[in-house]
């Protein structure tokens, strides 16, 4: 018997794996464009800096600095962001449920947001590739377990 045998699967409950929705490629595309502007920015900061020894230059090209790395953390956080949709239940990130312990489900422009029987609550945003069919398999699922 080896170690992984004995260990728990958190998705084994969930059932076989239905489809995988990551963040749509706008939204990864536009914070790249930001973050290749920022730096650009942040290196004729610097160049002009370098050439009229001010120092708000310099300050400007901190600000560009923290913007492109705040812009490039964001960038990587959004890219490892997926909601998967199993046959018995759903999960975000760190969120997993079955279809059985969802209490309410409500959907609008900014997301998605699922409420379990204990009160823990997800928002699954609408940056999500395929939102719509995100809801449409969210509500049929819960749609069938009521009836």
């Amino acid at each position: 018997m080896t170690v992984s045998s004995t260990l728990p699967n958190p998705e084994k409950d969930l059932g076989k794996l239905v489809s995988t929705h990551t963040t749509s490629p706008v939204f990864l595309q536009r914070a790249a464009i930001v973050a290749v502007v920022s730096f650009l920015f942040f290196l004729a900061m610097l160049i002009v800096f370098y050439i009229r020894q001010n120092v708000g230059y310099f300050a400007l090209s901190t600000a560009f600095l923290i913007v492109y790395i705040f812009t490039l953390v964001g960038w990587v956080v959004q890219k490892r962001n997926a909601v998967s949709i199993y046959e018995n239940g759903i999960k975000y990130r760190k969120f997993r449920t079955t279809w059985n312990e969802i209490k309410a489900v409500k959907a609008d422009k900014s997301g998605l947001e699922i409420t379990k029987n204990r009160h823990e609550k997800a928002i699954i945003p609408s940056t999500m590739l395929g939102f719509e069919s995100i809801i449409q398999a969210v509500k049929d699922a819960v749609e069938t377990r009521a009836a």
